[in-house]
């Protein structure tokens, strides 16, 4: 029976589920696990690090991938993004390889796949690959069936009524 390094989901269209991964991250901080921490497509320097910060200061390694998104920035060339992401994988794999955390957490993961930078074969390969005792989580949008599969947990996080619906702005320290 596997008791150890399960791999987590956290997707659907509701607010909550970067939340709920770095509320996860803390807790596994608090009992000691040593944490690697990567998002996708944020840009951490626009809302000045916050979570980020906070994570750090606990002892979690932090990482960035691909920062920002094509359908955020028009700047942002969504062929730099594949690019980027085909370098990710192999680097977290020799990372994992070398000094494997206690849990991984690759926050807006799934918008990769689902926005077609990442094949969903990749990221499975990546999953059933990762070393035994290291926990997963992966957050983002438009989980696939295959990816929901290889998963022990699936959490969807389902939006009944955001303030976005009323022009209520992203705040600090609530929503970044």
């Amino acid at each position: 029976m596997k008791e150890t390094g399960l791999v987590h989901i956290y997707t659907g269209n509701g607010k909550g589920k970067t939340t709920a991964a770095v509320g996860l991250t803390t807790r596994a901080l608090g009992g000691g696990f040593k944490v690697l921490y990567c998002s996708f497509h944020k840009r951490p320097e626009k809302y000045q690090n916050c979570e980020y910060d906070s994570l750090r200061a606990l002892g979690a390694e932090v990482l960035h991938f691909a920062k920002g998104h094509p359908g955020l920035d028009k700047r942002i060339d969504p062929s730099v993004q594949v690019v980027e992401l085909a370098e990710a994988l192999p680097y977290l794999v020799q990372r994992l390889k070398e000094d494997p955390p206690q849990l991984l957490v690759m926050d807006e993961i799934i918008i990769s796949v689902r926005d077609k930078f990442l094949s969903e074969e990749a990221l499975i390969e990546f999953v059933k690959n990762k070393p035994a005792n290291t926990e997963l989580v992966m957050t983002g949008r438009g989980a696939t069936p295959a990816l929901m599969e290889v998963a022990d947990y699936v959490s969807e996080i389902c939006k009944i009524k955001h303030p976005f619906d009323k022009n209520i702005r992203s705040r600090k320290g609530i929503e970044y």
